[in-house]
């Protein structure tokens, strides 16, 4: 019932539920300063979507904040996988691997299936006699526990076998290879689609708004003040109980909430590379031991992502910045194996992600838990911390229900395993009708199959928006792989607000092209001022932010340590610029 009030009282106001556009942002405040919720979540990466759409299927009234973009920190700048952790078998965390191939399972198949898409990678071995019955164990471990159920299971490969299947490889560099199958996706168009499949049914989500203090009564908390970073106004948001998701900086929000944690988190940087995809000819991915950890080299559409790295990270938690030493890291180690060696020349983006790990005895942060913790910190707060992107459903579901003793209601069981997110229902009908709906709209079948794994059945709203302007069906110039129609559905339904939020995670131009989004950031920035009501002005302002980020960023990856990179990135000016520290 709860739900349907929420959703009834966005349509009397105008606005579709799971829109996130202009006129949605300001429904969206009003609500905040007059309605009492049973859940604030804080956060507005995967687990805190995640979150938000846990409890508002359970019936629970919520409300999503985040202080920057949806995903703009960690869930944009992962390896890009929904995987079980092959490398944790190793470490006997059967636990962990069983419910993260579940999790995997259930997006391909019935939560996400136009997001998450099977993806090949090859083992490569390298030693005689033990190597392959020890692998094919372990893969046999990986399929039996979900592996195999909606991708294939793993396939052995004589040497030939092998460099038939990744001709890059040096002949020297392998004996023989065994293939497997993991999931793929890109982590911030899915946690986007998370947080608008949370506003579908009932829940407030609200970017740029940052948590500045917060409110008690008595002992306990009861909700948090709230600034919106784009006009600076507050209001408070009174809630039965918090619940802190917010990553990296969970050690930072509970310093601001006064009260002690429970646990402590340690960034862990990962840095990723980005290559065209002739620059490795290969049908498959490819995982390689390292020293410390694995890397991976991953088809990525056009391109591969390589990396990644996993170094402590005590600097900036906003912007982690990439190091020469990184950059050469990686080139390293994946140049042992590949005939033709990539050049730091043939590096088309790089991004760096920090992990949430949660601090354990061990100073290595590869060693560090990937299982996730939750604390009720105080009467009306609890905190989650650790995990990996592809368990954020589980995790959600573990917040809500350490928030329910604080709840006057009885909370619901989750049910987030049979809620398929927004664009899933309908998508395979529409894949097989590709080639009409491409006719229809004068566009080529590969494009709409390519808008089809973004949107899903959300097409249709795409491409609403092109009737009567043609223009907006012709690719961004400099950036061909999207649509001008794209940053405008980016603006008017997804929430983007600054240029950054499109360049770099609606769309990946910002890694996928060498200018990494500035040869089209004025025609992006122009397509977006159609939505919201830019001047002149705030045009060039939003093209000279982005552009000096991308500049900080460059001269950051020449950097030969984080403190020195650190300072480079740190230069460039923020595109929410009443931010204030701690970032909550």
């Amino acid at each position: 019932m709860l739900v349907g009030i929420a959703a009834g009282s966005r349509r009397e106001a105008g606005v579709t539920e799971a829109e996130l556009g202009p006129a949605a942002r300001e429904h969206s405040w009003r609500r905040l300063g007059e309605e009492t919720f049973d859940l604030v979540v804080v956060g507005g990466g995967v687990v805190g979507a995640g979150t938000a759409l846990d409890a508002a299927t359970r019936g629970l009234r919520v409300a999503l904040v985040e202080a920057r973009d949806l995903a703009s920190g960690t869930s944009s700048r992962s390896s890009k996988l929904f995987h079980g952790g092959l490398r944790y078998l190793e470490q006997l965390e059967f636990g962990l691997v069983r419910e993260a191939l579940r999790e995997r399972e259930l997006m391909l198949t019935r939560l996400a299936p136009h997001l998450v898409k099977p993806v090949s990678f090859l083992y490569p071995l390298t030693h005689r006699v033990w190597e392959r019955p020890y692998t094919a164990a372990g893969l046999f471990l990986y399929d039996t526990m979900g592996g195999a159920r909606s991708v294939p299971g793993q396939k052995h490969l004589t040497r030939a076998g092998a460099l038939r299947m990744v001709p890059a490889l040096k002949r020297d560099s392998l004996i023989g290879g065994i293939r497997y199958y993991d999931a793929q996706s890109d982590d911030a168009r899915h946690t986007m689609t998370v947080a608008r499949t949370a506003a579908h049914y009932g829940a407030v989500v609200r970017t740029s708004t940052q948590v500045v203090e917060f409110l008690r009564e008595a002992d306990r908390v009861s909700g948090v003040r709230v600034r919106d970073v784009e006009d600076g106004r507050e209001t408070q948001i009174h809630a039965n109980a918090v619940i802190n998701c917010t990553g990296v900086w969970t050690d930072e929000l509970q310093r601001l909430s006064g009260s002690r944690g429970r646990f402590r988190v340690q960034a862990s940087k990962g840095v990723h590379i980005v290559v065209p995809r002739d620059r490795i000819v290969s049908e498959s991915g490819l995982i390689l031991r390292t020293e410390k950890s694995v890397l991976f080299v991953i088809p990525w559409r056009n391109h591969w992502i390589v990396g990644t790295t996993d170094t402590e990270w005590n600097l900036d938690l906003a912007h982690p910045a990439a190091t020469e030493h990184d950059i050469d890291y990686i080139l390293e180690h994946v140049n042992s194996v590949l005939a033709t060696p990539l050049k730091h020349e043939d590096i088309e983006g790089v991004y760096a992600g920090l992990r949430p790990l949660l601090a354990g005895e061990s100073e290595e942060t590869s060693k560090l838990s990937r299982e996730h913790a939750v604390a009720r910190v105080a009467p009306g707060l609890v905190a989650i911390a650790g995990g990996k992107y592809t368990t954020y459903r589980v995790m959600a579901a573990d917040a809500v229900d350490a928030a329910a003793v604080d709840l006057p209601v009885r909370a619901q069981p989750s049910i987030t395993d049979k809620v398929p997110l927004l664009g899933a229902d309908g998508y395979h009908a529409l894949v097989n009708q590709a080639d009409h709906l491409a006719a229809q709209h004068g566009l080529h079948p590969y494009r709409v199959r390519h808008l089809l794994d973004r949107y899903g059945s959300l097409v249709h709203e795409v491409l609403a928006l092109a009737e009567g302007k043609p223009e907006l069906l012709r690719p961004i110039e400099h950036a061909p792989d999207y649509l001008a129609v794209e940053a405008v559905y980016a603006v008017s339904h997804e929430g983007a607000l600054h240029l950054e939020d499109v360049l770099a995670r609606r769309t990946r131009i910002s890694i996928e092209y060498p200018h990494r989004g500035v040869d089209c950031a004025l025609q992006v920035a122009m397509l977006m001022a159609q939505v919201l009501g830019w001047s002149d002005e705030t045009v060039t302002h939003e093209v000279e932010v982005y552009n000096a980020r991308v500049a900080a960023e460059r001269d950051s990856q020449t950097q030969p340590s984080d403190e020195a990179a650190d300072a480079r990135r740190a230069s460039a000016p923020e595109a929410r610029a009443r931010l204030t520290e701690p970032v909550g």
